[in-house]
């Protein structure tokens, strides 16, 4: 029976994982740590069908629960590469890297503006070249973003 528990647990963490809406990678770890955590307290709970029933409970919970923290952590990550972007299109020299690296994930990234100009409507617009490592893997883009009348800077291509 406790072999079955630790089979359902786990294919139940699959499942959630696998249904999980496109989150990020730390996104989709956190929901199965948190639901074979949360699946090894229900099993705490009851005995037979009840116990099954708060094993099936503790799992969603717990998927639910470490859902949330992995995202929170991806969304940290973007914050700093967002702030960044906002602080090299608008005061960094051509040629110049601004840098981020968020020390609770180890991520980091760069952007490093390449030329500016001003489009047919007379916006300020700025061609980027953008590396961020994730995991260790690093990946290159460029892009376009032009300024808004509100001061901040909009991506239009990359």
């Amino acid at each position: 029976m406790k072999n079955f528990k630790f089979l359902l647990v786990g294919a139940m963490a699959l499942s959630l994982a696998a249904c999980a809406e496109q989150g990020g990678p730390k996104q989709n770890v956190g929901t199965i740590i948190g639901a074979v955590a949360g699946a090894i307290a229900g099993s705490q709970v009851g005995s037979g069908s009840g116990q099954l029933a708060a094993t099936a409970v503790g799992t969603l919970l717990g998927a639910l629960a470490g859902s949330e923290v992995g995202k929170s952590l991806d969304r940290a990550d973007m914050t700093y590469l967002k702030q960044t972007q906002q602080k090299a299109l608008e005061t960094a020299p051509l040629g110049s890297s601004t840098t981020w690296a968020n020390p609770d994930s180890g991520n980091s990234g760069q952007i490093t503006p390449q030329r500016t100009y001003q489009n047919a409507s007379g916006t300020y617009c700025r061609e980027f070249q953008q590396t961020v490592t994730v995991s260790g893997n690093t990946e290159s883009a460029y892009g376009t973003a032009c300024r808004q009348p509100d001061g901040t800077w909009k991506i239009t291509s990359g």
